[in-house]
């Protein structure tokens, strides 16, 4: 079993970028492009910009996060981020839409794109589809070829970022038993703050990924250096945790300076205590409903439209 399904999708320009920003305390300037020389250059020529400052930290959402939750110390958890969507549209605030790549197989991918057929905020739900369209989408990523399937995934992308806390999404993969749809709740570094570390040393928290082909299990993956002797159970990734698709199910990290823990409806599911370095600075939150890829592809025909519902997102430091 593998869960390659993130890195395979990285969201925006985050691959290529990764180790192009550098923290700033002021306002951007050209020198933030350090060590991407390329970059660098072509912002004091002016076809490019500097990059963004990123966002202050220390935000605080008051009561967006619903009833107080506590800490194991007896303190309470305080709301830095939240989106209950309870609005008729997405809140670009708060959102970027993916359309810098695709996601499946080499044969049968879906072209990400900004299009209320695939992101759109009904009756108190963010809804995230994998679709076939009416017409090949024109001007699919990746220098792929236009595709007849189209999905969406979003992020905080230069929105919101946080180092530690607990991290909580409730979402409702669609019902499916066989090979073809990927769906993922997942961290990604904020590439503003310099890492000159090349992925999966870098860092990526996979809350959760579920696979159709496995219709009871919600998978976790922490993505360090431990994946360089592969998937480690009990490690950087469980195969254990039991979330039935087509139901409400609820998944949480909890991450502090020495420690993460992912919990699935409240029972523990992963905990790793490795200390790592990839894990001590700001990561983005993202969101995805995709084609599946290797032993999970999609064969073509059925399954299609399906749609992840998520009912909240909700940060905590």
């Amino acid at each position: 079993m593998t869960t390659r399904f993130a890195s395979a999708v990285l969201i925006l320009v985050l691959a290529a970028s990764a180790s192009m920003f550098a923290p700033v305390a002021g306002a951007a300037t050209c020198a933030d492009w350090k060590p991407n020389l390329a970059n660098e250059l072509s912002c004091n020529l002016k076809l490019i910009g500097p990059p963004e400052t990123p966002a202050a930290s220390g935000m605080i959402d008051a009561g967006g996060c619903g009833a107080t939750v506590v800490k194991s110390d007896g303190t309470p958890w305080q709301c830095t981020f939240s989106d209950n969507f309870d609005g008729t549209s997405l809140d670009r605030s708060k959102w970027v839409p993916q359309t810098n790549f695709v996601n499946g197989s080499n044969t049968v991918y879906a072209c990400y794109i900004d299009d209320p057929a695939v992101i759109s905020v009904s009756g108190g739900n963010l809804n995230l589809s994998v679709k076939e369209m009416a017409q090949p989408v024109a001007g699919c990523p990746s220098n792929r070829a236009g595709s007849r399937f189209a999905a969406g995934q979003i992020s905080t992308y230069y929105l919101f970022s946080q180092k530690y806390g607990r991290f909580e999404a409730r979402m409702r993969v669609p019902s499916a038993s066989a090979p073809g749809l990927q769906e993922a709740f997942w961290l990604w570094p904020d590439v503003r703050y310099h890492s000159t570390a090349l992925w999966p040393l870098s860092g990526e928290i996979d809350i959760v990924e579920t696979y159709s082909q496995h219709p009871n299990l919600a998978i976790p993956f922490l993505h360090y250096a431990a994946d360089l002797l592969g998937p480690q159970p009990g490690i950087n990734t469980a195969w254990t945790c039991q979330a039935n698709r087509g139901q409400w199910n609820t998944y949480t990290l909890e991450w502090t300076s020495n420690r993460l823990e992912i919990l699935v409806n409240g029972q523990s599911c992963l905990v790793n205590n490795s200390n790592d370095s990839a894990f001590d600075k700001r990561y983005i939150i993202a969101l995805t409903q995709a084609l599946g890829t290797g032993a999970n592809a999609y064969g073509g025909v059925g399954m299609l439209p399906a749609t992840t519902e998520i009912d909240y997102v909700r940060v905590w430091k």
